[in-house]
Formats: C-alpha cells, structure tokens, sequence
C-alpha cells in the first residue's frame, strides 16, 4: 500500500468522478468545486500519475485506454470508502447529507429547519441544492429528496407527497376573481411555454382547455411566484412552492380548487446510509412538517 503515500485521494476521487460523469461541471458540482479548479486538479493527478487520462477535445473530456481500465475499480474503492466512513457516522449519529431541487430549499425547507437544528442539536445536517439527479449509490450524499413521476431509481425510496397545483396571484387582483373564467381576465405568468398544471387544473374544475392570456415569462417557478406577488398576473404555482407566502398573505387562492399533476416527491434514501439512524429521524420530522402544512392546505 506504499503506493497511496505519493498519491493524493483528492487526486484518486478527482479522476474517478469525472469518469463517471463525463463532464466536469457534474463532477465539479459532486465534489463542491469550480469546474476551473477541478480541471487544475486534473492536471496535478495526471502529473502524479505520469499518464494523460483524458483526451481534451472541443466536445469534451474522453477517457484514454488507461482511465477506461482503471475508472470501474477506483468507483468501486470509492463505494467501499464511502460505506467505511458510513459505518462510523452510524455509530456516531450526527451527520447528514441532504440534496434536493433549490426551489424546495428555498421555498419550503429552508423556513423549517431551525426547528430540525433546535430539536436535533446531535445531527449536523448538510444539504446541497441542485437541480441534477445525484447518483445516491455512488455520491457521499445520504439522501435525496426530488419529484418525479416514479421513485428515483438505483435507491430506496418512499413517497413523501403529492404534487398539487393551484392557481394563485396578488390579493388584490384576486379580489376581482369570482370564477374560474374570471382568472383569464388577467395575464398568465409563464415559467416556460409548457404552461405546466394548467390542462390537469382545468379538467378538474370541469373546464375546457382554452386559449390562455398572454403573460410576463420567466424561466424560474420562484420568479415566476414572485412575479404573481408584485401583482404581474396569475400563476399556477405547486403547494410546497406558494404555501408560506399563501399563509403570509403575499399571494392569495382566489379559486380553492386543487389538481392532481401525478408528479410525487420522493424521499430515498442512499444504501450506505440505509442503517443510521439520523436518517430515520429527519424523515420523521419531514413527514410531520408536511403534515402541518398538508392540514394548512385543508389536504386530509
């Protein structure tokens, strides 16, 4: 094993991400670093190594013949680590890795952790907001929290919540809303031309699918909900995304009517840290906030 003394791990773990990526941005955005930064540190471990690992070209970075042998053993090494270090934080209960979409962060959980953190001082709680699919078999992270159609596949995953969407806008302009035709009186905030959960809404409240008022667009659902809180039209927003400003009064549901959009939020759970019981624990506590903003949204 004297071979490991000349050689850096950052340098091991550096090659071996961006093998199983095949782009630096991912790879850099798994490790926590500038693309910049891991491309220098790519450059140190061929040096080390004495052999160029990547072909640079215009389309991107391809493994060489070498890289191609060595890439399926360092993940497997990596695997092993990881489930190492894993067995020790079982037994130590205090830490958690956490990646979910940014929206949800920010909109949703970020306002509820301080009650995580008080009631749970012994876990120290990690979380990496992205909008990429982190491979929970081969990453460090512990957990996943995303929306999909299915579970995310490759980990154990358990239903947290169906996404439901609703129509919201200022109070004001909702004061002049009395039916559902009423909404089209007004522009229609875009997040894209997808115009997503209005066709799922419509049918729900028994209405046809009908030519939708033009609208500012804006390619974030949480510009777009600050669109509708400035009063710049209405917007067809998803529970966890407009409950707290619907609860603060910055927007308002002129019309109650929820819609199913079959998409579910998913909670899975990475098989390293299928034992430690800080799992169990925060999704103890995210059912249970979920369920208080569930009874807040009349969703028995």
């Amino acid at each position: 094993m004297h071979n490991l003394n000349s050689v850096p791990l950052s340098a091991l773990r550096t090659i071996e991400a961006i093998a199983r990526h095949g782009t630096l941005r991912a790879a850099a955005e798994e490790l926590g670093v500038t693309p910049g930064a891991l491309s220098q540190r790519l450059g140190k471990a061929e040096e080390i190594l004495g052999h160029v690992l990547f072909h640079r070209t215009s389309k991107g970075l391809h493994p060489t013949e070498i890289c191609t042998r060595i890439a399926p053993r360092l993940s497997a090494a990596m695997a092993e680590l990881s489930a190492v270090l894993s067995e020790v934080r079982d037994r130590q209960g205090d830490a958690l890795t956490l990646t979910v979409a940014p929206i949800f962060a920010s909109r949703w959980l970020i306002w509820r952790l301080r009650r995580f953190n008080d009631t749970n001082p012994h876990i120290r709680l990690s979380v990496i907001p992205t909008a990429d699919v982190i491979d929970l078999n081969t990453s460090d992270v512990d957990i996943g929290i995303r929306v999909s159609g299915s579970g995310p596949l490759g980990a154990e995953a358990t239903p947290l919540l169906v996404q439901r969407v609703f129509p919201v806008c200022a109070p004001e302009i909702a004061a002049q809303i009395r039916a559902p035709e009423d909404l089209f009186r007004f522009p229609v905030i875009r997040e894209d031309e997808r115009l997503y959960g209005w066709a799922p809404w419509l049918a729900h409240i028994g209405l046809a699918e009908q030519e939708i008022p033009a609208g500012p667009t804006f390619a974030d659902s949480s510009l777009c909900l600050d669109a509708a809180m400035t009063g710049q039209g209405v917007f067809m927003a998803w529970e966890t995304l407009a409950c707290d400003a619907l609860e603060r009064g910055q927007v308002a549901a002129p019309i109650a009517h929820r819609a199913d959009t079959k998409a579910t939020y998913w909670f899975a759970v990475a098989p390293h840290a299928a034992r430690n019981p800080a799992v169990k624990v925060f999704r103890a506590w995210l059912e249970a906030e979920l369920a208080c903003s569930m009874a807040f949204w009349g969703q028995s």
